[in-house]
């Protein structure tokens, strides 16, 4: 009788600091967000890379290291963090707008073409951006030589 009832309070209090665990994480996140937007960069960074510790399969987070690794100039970090976003959130217009811009400016006409293509299919707040992509592929487009 008296075991069940350990075995009773034992199982709540698991279930109850699994709660504040995951609450917990969720701050971080939040937090992290709020010091990004006060331009706290280096505290809002470690925050995001704490937070995709808790929670690796977090796709905002890596989205917002990126943007932190864009203002930094790195640009491989950012892009190592732009295709986990992707990888994990493959609907991620804006992780995949800031791709095709890191392609662009490498003229890379094929790997633009191609994320052009599949950033059709998926826009829906930053369709407008797709003339401006489509204006700059023209600018490296390859030449026929014949």
């Amino acid at each position: 009788m008296i075991i069940s009832k350990i075995k009773i309070f034992l199982t709540i209090l698991i279930l109850i600091s699994s709660i504040n665990f995951l609450h917990a994480t969720d701050n971080f996140f939040d937090e992290a967000k709020k010091k990004y937007q006060e331009n706290n960069i280096k505290e809002s960074k470690f925050l995001f890379q704490r937070n995709i510790v808790f929670n690796p399969r977090d796709s905002k987070s890596y989205l917002y290291l990126a943007k932190i690794y864009n203002f930094e100039k790195n640009q491989k970090e950012e892009l190592k963090n732009l295709n986990s976003t992707l990888l994990l959130d493959p609907q991620n217009e804006e992780a995949m707008h800031m791709l095709i811009v890191i392609e662009l400016k490498k003229s890379n006409y094929k790997r633009v073409k191609e994320l052009t293509n599949n950033f059709q299919k998926i826009c829906s707040k930053l369709c407008l951006k797709i003339e401006k992509i489509n204006q700059s592929l023209k600018n490296i487009e390859p030449k026929n030589e014949s």
